[in-house]
């Protein structure tokens, strides 16, 4: 039987894995006749084709659509594909080079530091609204990093309710498969989020306001500056990016942590000794460990031969990032949770010229949520161990659809 990532199976979804373990030892490389894709799972492989630029996120850069023999786009997502090939992170050569250099001008790790202060306070203010029993999806991850992108951006408040739902309705189309439902709200998504931005755009221009749309509009680098179709599509980008691997990524951290006890205590006396370097080790091991965004994909922009496997101009291969993070040829123990694990080169925010230009504003988000957690809630427990957690999603954008606990 030929070897399948079951990327729509719930219970792979719930554990990739032990398939990922397994598929990893005996067909490292693969290719995938379901997802018509090569798939890539040893940590090697991955970082060596994310660093080589025969791989690139898109083709359209070298090759019009007909010479690649694509179909025609879908009329009925035309909006969200118009948005998803006009961002930076499906770009490539001159274009992404020039809108990484744009963005990366405003959006500098400078105005993420003066973030810190702000959140703590969100943080505070949302603990101490919390009860004795609560999600830890819904009322704790999730509404930290929208805020933090909303203020950061310059969304005003009374518009802020609409974007996590926006977000969540773009991602869907990131899966494998997807329903005509999701298909008409992430094109709808992408309308109503566009159409907030252009207003927001076109209010800084004649108002400039100490924000990051304010920014994106002056930004300025050679006499190039970014068009407003790319000043949309990047705010619509920052939102998705910032916000699914930051609520992710802490809500499967405390999963593990809680069920391995003996880590959390480790932090609850990290967090009495006041030095934060213990909770940013620990965020870069979770981020390992489990995941938040498990595969990206890159096109083959040649024909060439990867460690004996033929690939074709044109073709796809997966990388399974969450399966190159527990790679025991690169990490010693890598099913085992080491929240000292130091250095730690983990695969999470990518690398070379796609690496996440908001990795900074996410570790940051992370650290503070995790520490500001465990002060407040030092004897933080699941509410039922036994129950087996609830995902919300698919593999591509992994994440817990509810983590009940209590303090």
């Amino acid at each position: 039987m030929s070897p399948h990532l079951p990327l729509t199976d719930p219970a792979f979804v719930q554990n990739p894995y032990p398939a990922l373990e397994r598929l990893r030892e005996e067909t490292p490389l693969f290719f995938d006749t379901a997802l018509n894709r090569t798939v890539v799972l040893r940590y090697d492989d991955i970082s060596g084709i994310l660093r080589d630029k025969r791989f690139g996120r898109t083709l359209t850069h070298l090759y019009s659509r007909d010479e690649l023999g694509w179909p025609l786009p879908d009329p009925a997502q035309q909006h969200f594909d118009a948005f998803n090939g006009n961002h930076m992170l499906d770009s490539e050569g001159e274009k992404h080079t020039r809108l990484r250099s744009l963005v990366g001008k405003a959006f500098t790790p400078r105005r993420v530091e003066t973030l810190q202060p702000r959140i703590e306070a969100i943080l505070e203010e949302r603990l101490s609204a919390l009860g004795p029993e609560f999600d830890l999806v819904a009322d704790y991850a999730e509404p930290l990093p929208v805020t933090v992108i909303a203020e950061l951006l310059g969304v005003p408040e009374a518009e802020r309710f609409q974007l996590r739902p926006w977000s969540a309705a773009i991602v869907k189309l990131y899966e494998p498969q997807f329903t005509r439902t999701q298909q008409s709200e992430a094109e709808r998504a992408v309308v109503e989020f566009s159409a907030l931005i252009r207003k927001l755009a076109a209010e800084r221009r004649a108002d400039p306001q100490d924000d990051l749309i304010t920014a994106l509009v002056q930004v300025e680098d050679g006499g190039q500056m970014l068009s407003e179709s790319e000043l949309t599509d990047t705010c619509i980008l920052l939102l998705n990016a910032g916000h699914e691997a930051s609520v992710n990524g802490l809500s499967a951290g405390v999963l593990a942590l809680l069920r391995q006890p003996e880590h959390w205590k480790k932090l609850v006396q990290a967090s009495g000794e006041g030095d934060p370097k213990p909770f940013r080790t620990a965020v870069e091991e979770l981020l390992r460990f489990d995941t938040p965004l498990p595969m990206f994909e890159r096109y083959v922009l040649e024909d060439l031969d990867w460690n004996g496997v033929s690939l074709k101009m044109g073709d796809q291969v997966a990388l399974i990032y969450a399966s190159g993070n527990r790679d025991p040829r690169r990490f010693e123990r890598a099913d085992e949770l080491n929240l000292s694990r130091d250095p730690n080169p983990h695969l999470t925010f990518g690398l070379g010229r796609h690496y996440c230009l908001g990795a900074p504003l996410a570790r940051l988000e992370l650290a503070l949520s995790l520490r500001a957690l465990v002060r407040h809630a030092p004897i933080l427990r699941l509410a039922d161990p036994a129950a087996l957690p609830e995902y919300g999603g698919g593999f591509v954008i992994r994440g817990l659809g509810r983590l009940p606990v209590r303090r």
